[in-house]
């Protein structure tokens, strides 16, 4: 059953919900995950791929788009179906994927936002009321 970890920004700013998903999918990287960045559309694919270029200036993390119809292992998608996927799903939608669940874990990060904060409150009752283990991480560095 996928594990489901909730990152609990101290920010208010929703560029920091970027910023953590990339080290968050350096960190699975270097860990030997495959990692998945769900977005919305192909703007904020493109917006993605270039932080995940210049978020740190001593890291270079290999990605490619999923709509391009590249492969590495960590990947940007934006509505396609995730394909062979199956280990890390950083989700920066505002819906859940309805495929999230071939992933062994999801990522949900919150950013002190209201909305952000109210559909965060959504999934995980969402995720609770089906039995799906949770998981919460307060983050109070700066990013």
């Amino acid at each position: 059953m996928t594990r489901i970890d909730f990152y609990i920004l101290a920010s208010d700013q929703a560029q920091q919900a970027d910023l953590f998903a990339c080290r968050l999918a350096e960190k699975a990287y270097r860990s030997g995950l495959r990692v998945l960045l769900a977005v919305d559309n192909q703007e904020r694919a493109e917006q993605l791929d270039q932080l995940l270029w210049t978020f740190r200036e001593d890291s270079f993390l290999p990605h490619a788009s999923q709509a391009k119809g590249e492969q590495a292992a960590i990947e940007v998608n934006c509505g396609e179906d995730p394909g062979v996927h199956h280990g890390l799903l950083i989700n920066l939608c505002r819906k859940v994927p309805n495929w999230f669940s071939r992933f062994e874990r999801h990522a949900e990060i919150v950013v002190q936002e209201t909305h952000s904060l109210q559909r965060s409150r959504s999934r995980f009752s969402h995720f609770r009321d089906r039995g799906y283990p949770l998981q919460s991480h307060k983050i109070n560095q700066s990013l």
